[in-house]
């Protein structure tokens, strides 16, 4: 995604973390996962916190797969033939149907931010990796959204349905790798909730 040039300020440490997790999210689910990518996520560390053995768990799933396991597992989730077991979409976990009014509204505020679709993904804009990519942006400032803007993003186009969805990839038996996936994105959504209702 590009948009509206942001005007750097100085980026704390818990938007660099939150940017960093919205941005693992997005790769993860936006293509199969390379050997490369991987190799990355066998390194992530964890800690007590939920997030942290979230993170210790998939560390141990990544060394457990290799690429090509985990893009079959990839495939049968949300490609398939004809479809994957999940439909990661915004549309369909709030309607049932894909191509619903929540795909329109994310278009609409995405406009109102001044934000474009940039890059080969040709996914309707209400696929989770595509808003995690989007939440990742306004993390790190590369998009002109003030905190305020981040959580009505997040209000309006993830908190609704994202835990769902995490939760049905966590549970769902087509997944090994992706379980873990699921766990890790389950318990951020969860964090980043909590963390909106804070007062700013």
């Amino acid at each position: 995604m590009a948009g509206a040039e942001a005007v750097k300020e100085e980026i704390d440490d818990i938007d660099i973390l939150r940017g960093a997790e919205y941005a693992l999210l997005s790769v993860l689910l936006g293509q199969a996962p390379g050997e490369e990518l991987l190799s990355r996520v066998r390194d992530l560390r964890g800690d007590a916190t939920p997030l942290g053995m979230a993170h210790v768990e998939l560390a141990q799933a990544a060394r457990a797969t290799d690429e090509t396991a985990a893009g079959r597992e990839y495939f049968n989730l949300f490609i398939g033939v004809g479809r994957g077991e999940l439909l990661p979409y915004g549309s369909y976990y709030q309607t049932g149907f894909l191509h619903e009014r929540p795909l329109a509204r994310v278009r609409e505020d995405l406009a109102l931010l001044g934000i474009e679709r940039a890059g080969a993904m040709r996914e309707p804009e209400d696929h989770i990796a595509i808003l995690c990519e989007i939440m990742a942006g306004m993390a790190r400032g590369d998009f002109d959204a003030d905190s305020r803007q981040q959580e009505q993003f997040f209000t309006r186009h993830i908190q609704p349905w994202a835990a769902r969805f995490f939760a049905d990839l966590e549970t769902t038996g087509a997944a090994n790798f992706y379980k873990s996936v699921g766990r890790v994105g389950r318990t951020f959504i969860e964090v980043e909730a909590e963390a909106f209702k804070l007062p700013h």
